[in-house]
């Protein structure tokens, strides 16, 4: 396989991707209740706001989704170009994380108005390099311990993931620097509420399922 190819190919299996993130299983379970999420709490259509809006249940069957549909992407996109060899495979792997998070943030399907990705990045990272991700949801987790704002373990956690990638998964330091940025983006109106001591503590919402 020539050069030109193999990258034509990567760059196919990176849309592939792409269109995966741009499932929106928030955006679905709330149109199945006659909601429309991205009008409803916070507006975004991840986790945390399905939780707000539509109640813990609807918010594990989003979680579980969004990281489901992050490692399959990455999954599906190092199976697909492993005959490539390990450079174009290595490659493709890192393109379709990039490329999954993009899509969940801003969805094709869904006039490009989606989620923060956090946890699709979650399952697209535990397909990169497992520890990182877990390290990685540690730091999250303590965040959101410490705090009780999801927001602050989000920014955390993908400011550590371009450090960790430095020291357990370097071939991947640049496309980690990109996902952190993303997430920094994302989160620009909860890091104005924090800084004025507004930003809203995570709260079940008052539908149950």
């Amino acid at each position: 396989m020539t050069t030109q190819l193999a990258m034509f190919m990567a760059l196919g299996l990176g849309v592939m991707a792409y269109l995966i993130g741009s499932i929106s299983p928030s955006i679905l379970l709330a149109k199945s209740r006659g909601v429309d999420i991205k009008k409803e709490g916070s507006g975004n259509a991840g986790t945390t706001n399905t939780l707000r809006v539509l109640g813990p249940k609807a918010a594990v069957v989003t979680l579980i989704i969004d990281i489901c549909k992050g490692f399959l992407a990455v999954f599906l996109g190092a199976y697909l170009s492993a005959f490539a060899g390990e450079f174009i495979m290595q490659q493709t792997t890192y393109l379709c994380a990039v490329g999954v998070v993009c899509g969940h943030i801003w969805p094709i399907y869904f006039k490009f108005k989606g989620g923060k990705g956090i946890a699709t990045a979650f399952g697209a990272i535990l397909a990169v390099n497992w520890m990182v991700a877990l390290i990685c949801l540690a730091i999250v987790a303590l965040g959101v311990l410490v705090t009780k704002r999801m927001s602050v373990g989000s920014l955390l956690g993908g400011l550590a993931l371009p450090f960790l990638c430095l020291y357990f998964e370097f071939n991947f330091l640049m496309g980690s620097f990109f996902l952190a940025v993303l997430v920094i983006h994302t989160h620009r109106a909860n890091l104005v509420r924090l800084r004025n001591g507004t930003e809203p503590k995570i709260s079940f919402g008052k539908k149950g399922n």
